[in-house]
């Protein structure tokens, strides 16, 4: 599956978009050789890059986050080293945004260099399973919430509709209109439909650009 230079994804507190960022990352280290993944949710405390540093780190993939992510303090700080993602054009990147409009706000500082550039793609993460986006009309909202705060327009959505470990196939099969219809209402394209691994061999050739995920462990 190709992705932009930058890919940066975006959706509701609980949608499964930190994990989805974690396997995009490794994905991309098998063809590109520099590899960065940013956490830049400054909002939510409880699901972090930061728990998968040392995987991340054996795969060589460098990773951006708050100085004080994996800690008890959470404070809207992040590091210098955030530029790179606009300022390193050989390095891939992948955002991982905060749940909501507040978090979305942070892309400010990159806005006016990811829009110079143009190689980038910002997904919006959806899970009908969640309840605060459980129909199209509620992800919309949330969709229009945090593209006012980014200043910048989704590009596609990635059908992450999913119950965690109790997910079977016919789960992922009923996600598939929900996802249709928010694409046909908001115009854009579905990217991908994620599921774990496992059940890809259930779902090949009933859904189309599936992607596989490993699901992160939550350490902390």
């Amino acid at each position: 599956m190709d992705f932009k230079r930058i890919v940066i994804f975006s959706g509701h507190y609980g949608s499964g978009k930190t994990n989805i960022a974690v396997n995009v990352a490794h994905h991309l280290k098998k063809t590109r050789p520099r590899v960065a993944i940013a956490d830049i949710d400054i909002v939510n405390p409880y699901f972090r890059t930061e728990d998968s540093r040392e995987e991340l780190e054996r795969d060589g993939i460098r990773l951006i986050a708050s100085p004080f992510a994996g800690s008890n303090v959470d404070l809207p700080a992040l590091p210098d080293e955030v530029y790179a993602i606009t300022d390193d054009i050989g390095l891939s990147a992948v955002v991982d945004v905060g749940g909501d409009d507040r978090g979305a706000l942070a892309l400010g500082r990159w806005r006016e260099g990811l829009m110079a550039e143009g190689d980038w793609e910002m997904l919006m993460v959806v899970n009908c399973f969640r309840p605060l986006t459980r129909d199209a009309d509620s992800a919309l909202e949330v969709m229009a919430e945090i593209q006012a705060a980014a200043g910048m327009p989704f590009t596609g959505v990635v059908n992450n509709s999913n119950i965690g470990d109790d997910t079977a196939p016919r789960d992922v099969l009923s996600s598939d209109g929900y996802a249709r219809e928010i694409c046909r209402r908001a115009g854009l394209p579905l990217k991908m439909t994620t599921a774990k691994a496992e059940l890809i061999p259930y779902l090949e050739g009933k859904i189309e650009n599936l992607f596989p995920l490993r699901l992160q462990d939550k350490i902390r």
